[in-house]
């Protein structure tokens, strides 16, 4: 049981930095949420929306985008090449000292 450090933007441009537990098998949408960060999930990170976009800073090793992720990336607004669905990436150890902003809300 061991809590990493994760930093994330907001849309302000106010850095948060986090305390994620590496053994709740919790990702960095689900982080947010339970910071109070505006982050939807509306899809319950199922990767069917990208209201949990965020752009990684940081130069950390991170799981490898799955075709679910990919779609959806395609499809979103604000898309940039360090676009990831924060839904789709589990909070490791491995990530300690990450740095991500959130994504502008899309346009709906």
């Amino acid at each position: 049981m061991s809590d990493i450090t994760i930093k994330i933007k907001d849309r302000e441009g106010v850095v948060h930095e986090l305390q994620a537990p590496t053994d709740m098998a919790m990702n960095i949408m689900e982080l947010c949420k339970a910071y109070e960060l505006p982050v939807e999930g509306t899809c319950g990170g199922m990767a069917m929306c990208a209201s949990c976009q965020c752009y990684i800073l940081s130069d950390h090793e991170l799981p490898e985008k799955g075709d679910a992720e990919e779609d959806m990336l395609d499809q979103a607004f604000y898309v940039e090449d360090n676009s990831r669905l924060g839904c789709q990436l589990p909070i490791t150890e491995e990530m300690d000292g990450l740095e991500i902003e959130l994504a502008p809300e899309s346009e709906v």
